[in-house]
């Protein structure tokens, strides 16, 4: 092979690289508005491609942290605990196999607590691994592991968040993950308002779960959006980054019932010593205008026999009850954001005698170095029991947070 053979191979190859490897791919994603599937279409991270049968979509982000809580003495500033850590580290795949309609969504997750070895033994590194298929514009179905259509704040990314951690109620209400049949269809008007309907049929047992019983759990959710669209899926971040030009709301409605769950919330919490069917009941919303944002949700879980037990007469209980969660938040410049949250959590009586009620107040101030992806956020709050919020009661508490989120 003479010479000039061998550099055009060689250019040749370095050309098919960068094609297959550099050059970005189309946009697959066909609705803006809360799609749940892959957001295909976004520039960050890093796309693998091979004509039109295969494309992947690499990403990854992390949240380190600093904080501190105080003692439980609201008077006392004295330190009851450092938390220094990684809190979250995920690796995302997405794209398309053979057919754009056919689509999958991977999630990992490699820190401590994403793996729930703080509340278990066995390592749990799959958050997301679901099949999309799309019918048409407005209907797709997904096969897999992925979040129930619940809460706005737990659906909403834990890299869109404008605090650190999700609230109180959330802790204790969400409907988090499950496996199942996922359905979402969009309904459209003849003018800018439309409907988003959303459906899951899945086991009721969390994410990873083995085969327990028979019974499943049944989820079904609404959106109105009546004056259209969020811009950049606004609708499912936190904080109006965009500057809205006219106002966008977006109201939403989950009821879900789990039968013969065994985990004391549902989807997460330990194993009951005997399964119960639970009752959710999720109302939220979504307004931003001109850097404005305002959140807000009420949850609810009922149960008729919360309480269960064993020979030993050991005690574990559904987590039953209410709370109320509500951010306020102001972009104070194009990259700087203030946020305040005031949420809560009143459990039944039924269980009272186990679970207190829990007040929080937060303040938040987020700077935004490439939107959510790399941020600074700073949290300083208040926890305050029984609605006792005076700072002399017993069980009342600071907390303070630092935490650099970095993605791709």
């Amino acid at each position: 092979m003479t010479i000039h053979s061998k550099c055009f191979c060689a250019c040749r190859s370095k050309i098919l690289v960068f094609c297959l490897v550099i050059i970005p791919t189309i946009s697959l994603a066909q609705t803006v508005e809360s799609d749940e599937r892959a957001l295909i279409e976004v520039k960050e991270g890093i796309k693998f491609s091979k004509d039109s049968l295969f494309l992947m979509n690499l990403r990854f982000r992390m949240q380190n942290r600093a904080g501190f809580n105080s003692v439980y003495s609201g008077t006392d500033l004295g330190i009851e605990q450092f938390e220094m850590r990684v809190r979250r580290l995920r690796l995302r795949l997405d794209g398309y196999v053979l057919n754009p309609k056919f689509q999958y969504y991977i999630q990992l997750a490699f820190s401590k607590a994403d793996m729930d070895l703080e509340t278990g033994n066995i390592a749990q590194p799959v958050r997301d691994a679901i099949l999309y298929y799309t019918v048409n514009d407005n209907l797709y179905l997904g096969f897999g592991q992925s979040k129930l259509p619940g809460n706005r704040e737990r659906v909403i990314s834990s890299g869109n968040l404008q605090f650190a951690d999700r609230s109180i109620v959330n802790s204790l209400f969400t409907l988090d993950r499950d496996f199942g049949l996922f359905g979402y269809y969009t309904l459209r008007t003849s003018g800018t308002s439309l409907f988003l309907l959303k459906g899951a049929i899945s086991s009721g047992d969390g994410r990873n779960a083995s085969a327990i019983n028979n019974g499943l759990a049944y989820t079904g959710r609404v959106e109105a959006l009546p004056f259209g669209v969020f811009k950049n899926s606004g609708d499912y971040s936190e904080g109006d980054l965009e500057f809205e030009e006219s106002p966008k709301l977006s109201l939403g409605l989950t009821l879900s019932e789990n039968q013969k769950a065994v985990r004391t919330a549902g989807q997460l919490g330990a194993d009951l010593f005997a399964p119960r069917n639970l009752s959710s009941f999720i109302v939220d919303a979504m307004l931003k205008y001109r850097g404005w944002g305002v959140m807000s949700e009420y949850m609810q879980r009922s149960t008729d026999e919360p309480i269960t037990s064993n020979s030993l007469g050991d005690i574990r209980y559904v987590i039953v009850g209410h709370g109320v969660n509500t951010h306020l938040s102001k972009m104070i410049s194009r990259k700087s954001e203030m946020a305040f949250r005031y949420a809560y959590v009143v459990p039944n009586e039924s269980i009272s005698g186990f679970q207190d009620r829990v007040d929080e107040v937060l303040l938040g101030y987020t700077h935004y170095l490439n939107g959510h992806r790399i941020k600074v956020q700073g949290n300083l709050g208040y926890r305050w029991l029984e609605g006792l919020y005076q700072l002399a009661n017993s069980g009342n508490s600071w907390t303070g947070m630092f935490q650099v989120e970095f993605g791709i």
